[in-house]
């Protein structure tokens, strides 16, 4: 099992109602988009999940790093999938578990 997947809660695909309607989806996006800068992240949260859609989730989880909150900001980085700012949190995590590890 890859270790990020031991860690990671990761949500399910998108539903397809909301999959095939484009206009749909778009509309979800915007309220979440409105949501997240009046400052009701984890309402945003909530639709960027629901949608699927990748720079809303990339976003929470710059807010979550933001706050000193790395786990929380892996799990949006891995569900937008965003391997770029994914990857070097899991090297940090990785890092810390093998200095323990030596402890």
């Amino acid at each position: 099992m890859e270790l990020t997947k031991a860690f990671v809660k990761t949500t399910s695909p998108v539903s397809e109602k909301i999959a095939k309607d484009g206009a749909l989806k778009a509309e979800l996006n915007r309220k979440g988009n409105a949501l997240f800068n009046s400052g009701d992240i984890e309402g945003a949260k909530r639709i960027f999940r629901t949608t699927g859609y990748s720079d809303g989730l990339v976003r929470v989880g710059d807010f979550y790093l933001s706050k000193g909150k790395p786990i929380d900001a892996l799990r949006m980085y891995y569900l937008a999938p965003d391997r770029k700012k994914a990857d070097p949190l899991i090297q940090k995590a990785a890092q810390v578990i093998q200095e323990l590890l030596k402890q």
